[in-house]
């Protein structure tokens, strides 16, 4: 790509101008074609685009935007159109969201475990080195920070639920699981996914320089790395749920109301959130299905095998979204559970915690909707990292 149209790229994301691009349409095989053709017209002043927040014809936006419409050589239009960049930045942004996730549901057992009185011996140094696996080893670091301070009610079981007992194995899995994706992205976001390459030779006729045509369009680690994000992007929602379901179930919350009700038979408290939270996970499992084994042979069987990693990447991101709802929902769960009897926490760093959802989020007392309270949680815990002093 010529150095006028990377310049004027970078001058592009400078402004608001962001080209109309269809979500469905690649197969993540020859490069993202279709959208980024679609990306490339709006470059050039066809299509729509998006200027300030307003979709309109492209060669308007672009006015709106100051800027002018591209001149397109053929190699700098193939260069546009011919690699994995739409698939890339999907993964990216998916796995952001769902690493913000991890770490706020990370942040959020320890306040269950503390809220609660457990006993957080299950995060012992010595018993999670004998796991043998980094994630666990590191999520347990965190989670014993996190409850520094910690004191044990003594009257919960020895041996807790699975949702907090195993909380550092599963914890530390989608860890290991979100380096892995950390590294797909890195790799492509640093590789070159064009066709074909052009490579100079060196001084004399003894290293003459070649043009080499090949598949780095193919963007299967993308494809792969999206569909174990989805699988962690579940499992991470599923462990959210089960705790909240833990937290409104009078059975095993300690003796708290059923559903955290102030007034139990006379108000739901978190009935409406809990069922919520259930149709979540549902749509998250539905959604978690491998998308790079649906392999479809197409354009005349050129094609013949294909990654499908660009809707692997978007469903995952997808998934993202909802699995910050399952955060909020516990979120909002322990800030209530406070509200009509559990503890306050004993540890220092999850009392700050909670003390941001309570300025944040009034007590469920009388009966409200809660949709908006659970995307003010769940946009607080975003920000709120009761881990930022670890070294």
């Amino acid at each position: 790509m010529s150095v006028e149209i990377v310049d004027r790229l970078a001058a592009m994301f400078a402004t608001t101008f962001c080209p109309a691009v269809p979500r469905f349409g690649s197969v993540g095989a020859s490069g993202d074609l279709i959208p980024l053709a679609y990306a490339t017209q709006a470059l050039r002043g066809r299509g729509h685009a998006y200027a300030d927040g307003r979709r309109m014809p492209a060669a308007d936006a672009l006015a709106v935007a100051g800027l002018r419409p591209l001149g397109l050589d053929g190699r700098d239009a193939l260069a546009l159109v011919n690699g994995t960049s739409v698939t890339t930045a999907a993964l990216a942004l998916a796995c952001d969201a769902v690493r913000a996730a991890h770490r706020s549901l990370t942040s959020l057992t320890c306040l269950l475990v503390d809220v609660l009185g457990c006993d957080p011996g299950f995060l012992d140094a010595d018993l999670l080195r004998a796991y043998g696996h980094a994630g666990a080893i590191d999520a347990g670091a965190r989670m014993r920070h996190t409850l520094a301070g910690c004191t044990p009610s003594g009257s919960r079981p020895l041996q807790e639920p699975y949702s907090l007992r195993c909380s550092p194995q599963l914890l530390g899995a989608a860890e290991d699981a979100l380096r892995y994706v950390d590294g797909v992205v890195t790799a492509d976001l640093g590789g070159i996914s064009d066709n074909p390459l052009f490579f100079p030779g060196g001084a004399g006729e003894a290293a003459p320089g070649k043009v080499v045509h090949g598949g780095n369009f193919f963007g299967q680690p993308a494809a792969f790395a999206a569909d174990l994000l989805a699988s962690v992007a579940a499992q991470l929602g599923n462990l959210a749920e089960r705790q909240l379901d833990l937290l409104v179930d009078p059975v095993r919350n300690g003796g708290l109301p059923p559903m955290l009700a102030t007034a139990p038979g006379a108000q739901h408290g978190l009935q409406g959130v809990q069922l919520a939270t259930t149709a979540l996970v549902a749509e998250i499992r539905r959604a978690a299905g491998p998308a790079s084994m649906q392999s479809l042979p197409t354009n005349l069987h050129n094609q013949d095998v294909v990654p499908f990693g660009t809707q692997a990447a978007l469903r995952s991101h997808d998934m993202a979204e909802l699995l910050g709802l399952l955060c909020g929902s516990l979120a909002l769960g322990l800030r209530q559970a406070v509200h009509v009897g559990a503890r306050r926490p004993t540890a220092p760093r999850c009392a700050a915690l909670l003390d941001a959802l309570a300025e944040a989020i009034a007590p469920v007392d009388p009966d409200r909707p809660l949709d908006a309270d659970v995307r003010a949680a769940a946009r607080l815990l975003v920000t709120h990292d009761v881990t930022h002093d670890l070294p």
